[in-house]
């Protein structure tokens, strides 16, 4: 029996696909995120599976594989395209190769375009096909960087994925709405890009003419996947801190999730890193929270208890990792980021303070 569950990382807008084989245990993981990798291992422990490999299928531009943190925990190999131009993995696909898990296996299929590297992984039976960025549910990558060729990506999916079983399902890499499946015959009526009798010079004009904005992580992601995720500091990111369920970015901090903060706020010394001005205006601030601005938190970090964890925040999540940072260089140990700063705690609609209009 197949074992698959589809996986989703909310930051990236990023699906990871687990596929399993029951008869052996064994399993494949398909485009793992970095800050995802402590839930990945346990989904993969808790179902009795072993993992015997992660597949990426580009060299991604908007988050950090999963690949190398996995490989350290669960002994996995990392597997990704011989034209990706990525290193450090332990198998380069060509097209046309086969992945096995048990007795089951995913087929390499090269489709060029959204990046030179790019591959979609078809099950063996064509009953399943996993499409990374090349399509995506009523679109498809954008071909404007990393060397992306529109005329490669349209003929990737003209000929190699639309060439599958009209039933065949397309698993995308990413969606931004929502939707989570979409199958071969959908695409082909229904594409706005690629769909129903669109030509090759339609497609083109209209790649050109996206006028999309670079990923935000672009900076980060795409160093970081050409060593297959591997952090330039390895000590801390194999096994996470006891005190709360938090997660290690490829930047190096830990982050925890607001939802979490608010249910254990009186067992946290939280540390609001804005100015004054911000602490009561238009955002409010956290029950509770003590106001230590950046510029002031070094002179004033003996106001707080090193044997108590601390929860920076500040207004978006860039100057708390600072103050996380400072902290843990000055002694305190149990200190982690609140990620999305007081944006993401009123867009969870928790509880807030000294909210003016």
């Amino acid at each position: 029996m197949l074992i698959f569950r589809q996986l989703f990382d909310t930051q990236s807008s990023t699906y990871s696909y687990l596929l399993g084989e029951s008869t052996t245990g064994e399993s494949i993981l398909i485009d793992p995120v970095f800050e995802q990798a402590a839930r990945d291992a346990a989904l993969v422990r808790e179902l009795g599976l072993h993992l015997i490999a992660t597949l990426d299928t580009h060299v991604h531009a908007d988050h950090v594989t999963g690949a190398w943190l996995l490989k350290t925990r669960l002994n996995s190999k990392i597997i990704i395209s011989a034209e990706s131009g990525a290193d450090g993995m332990d198998v380069k696909l060509a097209d046309q190769d086969r992945v096995y898990f048990g007795k089951r296996y995913v087929i390499a299929l090269a489709t060029p375009g959204h990046t030179a590297g790019c591959m979609s992984f078809v099950l063996d039976d064509e009953s399943m096909a996993f499409t990374g960025d090349a399509l995506l549910i009523r679109g498809c990558g954008r071909t404007d960087f990393q060397q992306g060729s529109a005329k490669q990506l349209y003929q990737s999916i003209k000929t190699k994925i639309f060439t599958l079983p009209d039933d065949c399902l397309l698993w995308p890499g990413h969606d931004y709405r929502g939707l989570t499946v979409t199958s071969v015959a959908e695409e082909k009526i229904h594409n706005p890009r690629l769909g129903g009798n669109i030509s090759a010079a339609d497609f083109f004009g209209y790649m050109k003419n996206l006028g999309l904005p670079h990923p935000k992580q672009i900076d980060v992601a795409v160093p970081g996947n050409l060593v297959c995720g591997r952090p330039a500091h390895t000590s801390s990111t194999v096994e996470n801190p006891d005190w709360a369920p938090l997660t290690y970015t490829f930047a190096g901090f830990w982050s925890i999730d607001p939802t979490w903060v608010a249910d254990h706020t009186t067992s946290l010394q939280i540390v609001d890193v804005r100015n004054a001005e911000e602490f009561f205006g238009p955002l409010g601030h956290i029950d509770g929270a003590t106001l230590l601005p950046l510029d002031e938190l070094m002179e004033r970090a003996g106001e707080l208890k090193k044997d108590l964890p601390i929860v920076t925040l500040c207004r978006a999540g860039g100057r708390s990792v600072q103050a996380a940072a400072l902290l843990r260089k000055a002694g305190f140990d149990m200190v982690a980021s609140m990620s999305g700063g007081m944006l993401q705690w009123r867009a969870q609609n928790l509880p807030t303070l000294g909210v003016r209009d």
